[in-house]
């Protein structure tokens, strides 16, 4: 007997859902499904953007309900009646996903509910050129909105994730392959991380199949070092080569590497001070380990991060009897190469890639 009530009052309580739904789409017509009301949009809340085009931005927030995003939909005056709203999510069974959309107004809202529930989040496009640091890398990802600073650099130094690609340092500084990537909005900094170092390494093992090479993990680690090096000094890809052909005479020689993109890079990374316009001999004479005027071989480790060009250059080095090199042409970015130290001197002064 009461088995019956109950499943009698279920299906009275369906009955009437269904009635008031269709009441709804009745007596409101398309005022419930068009996001495009007569009046102009109301201010946006926190979260929320109309742009100028017309496109809405909205970020759905960890957490946030459908009902709280129809609540705000509607005090933005982008959907009539939260009411439908809620009908449609009442019986359609699934919840809005967590992170930013763009949605092309008008919309209905059963168009914005699929948006929602689907999940197709705004990806933003974001550039890394050659020859960045860590640092000035994780400052183009939170202008983007994308991870903050902070995060990035505490992923990019995360023990875990070094051990994960087997990285003889303690950040992933010139192993996170610059580029142009499409990332969610407030995406996990670790996951941004993985997937540079995940294209590091593709492209990577690319170069040494073609090379037809078999190195060890530590003489890797010491290509990748050059490699960071010849990204901050050549201008010209057909001189990158060359360059790398350079360094490697010099480290056979024990003579020392003498970059000046090793001596930039203890001024602005590790003394914090802004890139130099010239390097002076109280620059080349900073006792660091990096600076590779006093310290002969290779510095620690890389000083940015290398593009496909300066690890081409590394691991098929031009042959030359060249020692020395030096910008002359600012702006063709063309180097002079010498053999003597007298020629090279008759070359030029310091220039290093801004």
């Amino acid at each position: 007997m009461f088995k019956a009530v109950r499943l009698f009052l279920r299906i009275l309580s369906v009955i009437v859902a269904i009635t008031l739904a269709l009441c709804a789409l009745v007596l409101g017509g398309a005022s419930y499904f068009n996001s495009a009301p007569d009046k102009p949009p109301s201010p946006m809340e926190d979260g929320m953007r109309l742009d100028s085009d017309g496109t809405l931005f909205l970020e759905v927030r960890g957490g946030e309900t459908a009902s709280s995003v129809g609540k705000r939909l509607q005090n933005a005056g982008v959907i009539r009646n939260q009411a439908f709203w809620y009908l449609l999510f009442r019986f359609g069974g699934e919840y809005v996903k967590t992170g930013a959309y763009r949605i092309e107004l008008p919309a209905s809202q059963v168009k914005i509910r699929s948006v929602l529930t689907a999940g197709d989040q705004l990806l933003v496009k974001v550039t890394v050129p050659e020859g960045l640091t860590l640092k000035k890398t994780a400052v183009i990802f939170e202008n983007e909105g994308i991870c903050t600073e902070e995060d990035f650099l505490a992923a990019a130094s995360s023990s875990e994730i070094i051990k994960a690609y087997r990285i003889p340092g303690s950040t992933m500084e010139g192993y996170l392959f610059p580029d142009t990537y499409l990332f969610p909005l407030s995406y996990p900094a670790a996951k941004v991380v993985g997937a540079m170092a995940d294209v590091f390494f593709q492209r990577l093992d690319s170069i040494i199949l073609e090379e037809g090479l078999s190195i060890s993990a530590a003489e890797l680690n010491n290509r990748v070092i050059l490699a960071s090096i010849v990204e901050r000094e050549y201008r010209v890809p057909e001189e990158a080569g060359l360059m790398a052909g350079v360094f490697f005479n010099r480290l056979k020689s024990g003579m020392a590497l003498q970059s000046c993109a090793t001596v930039e890079y203890v001024i602005t990374e590790i003394q914090g001070r802004p890139h130099p316009e010239q390097l002076f001999n109280r620059d080349l004479e900073i006792r660091d380990p990096y600076n590779t005027y006093l310290r002969p071989g290779l510095p620690p480790g890389p000083i940015s991060a290398p593009g496909e060009t300066a690890l081409r250059a590394v691991f098929h080095p031009v042959p030359s009897d060249y020692l020395y090199f030096r910008l002359t042409d600012p702006a063709s970015g063309r180097h002079y190469f010498s053999r003597t130290l007298d020629d090279h001197i008759r070359a030029g002064a310091l220039y290093v890639k801004r």
